[in-house]
């Protein structure tokens, strides 16, 4: 399991690389790549270094690597102009580009599992409802966290901070993205808790009766 692990990982990783240096070659706004890239950046260096004291289930890091790639392309054309989200324009025939939407999706999906598999593999929460209700409470509040730094950079940069809202003219853009993190919370909860459960289970984690 553990040589699994870590051919899982560096595929991962590699992935994630490659697409982030391609995506810093030529970004349509370099300060806005790279604060759409930094939670990578921050997050990389601190799965390396808990990989072997504190390794996480396959299904995160796999979640955790999808997350990454959408920041990534996200960051390369600034999350108004992605050529994705056009598509999903046209094909769904909104009046906004909606890949931003996506994001803030995986913002809350990733977020939920992770403090999922924190709490149950410490033991901080009992009942399964309890334990789910704060995954989504974490997940909203990274949600929120992430939309005051969206205005911390609005107040600092003034004008130059457009392409990093990525608002489009929406006067509800914030709490819509917090309404998608809070969906992206509950569908990853229902959908992925069994599959999480048999991880951390064959981990040695978790009981075999929990």
């Amino acid at each position: 399991m553990a040589v699994n692990r870590l051919a899982l990982v560096s595929g991962l990783a590699l992935v994630v690389a490659v697409a982030l240096v391609a995506s810093g070659v030529e970004p349509r706004d370099r300060i806005t790549w790279w604060m759409e890239v930094a939670p990578v950046l921050i997050a990389a260096p601190i799965l390396a270094l808990t990989y072997r004291r504190y390794p996480l289930t396959h299904l995160l890091y796999v979640l955790i690597a999808l997350h990454a790639l959408v920041l990534i392309y996200g960051g390369a054309y600034t999350y108004a102009h992605v050529p994705l989200g056009f598509w999903l324009q046209d094909l769904l025939g909104t009046m906004r580009n909606p890949y931003d939407k996506i994001g803030h999706f995986m913002q809350g999906f990733v977020p939920a599992l992770i403090a999922r598999e924190i709490l149950v593999r410490g033991y901080y929460v009992n009942g399964r409802a309890m334990l789910h209700f704060l995954c989504v409470c974490i997940a909203l509040a990274i949600s929120a966290f992430y939309e005051l730094i969206e205005w911390w950079a609005g107040l600092a940069m003034g004008q130059d901070a457009h392409e990093f809202l990525g608002t489009q003219g929406d006067t509800w853009d914030t709490q819509s993205d917090m309404f998608w993190a809070l969906l992206g919370a509950i569908t990853a909860l229902l959908l992925l808790s069994r599959l999480h459960d048999r991880q951390l289970r064959a981990m040695g984690v978790l009981k075999e009766s929990e």
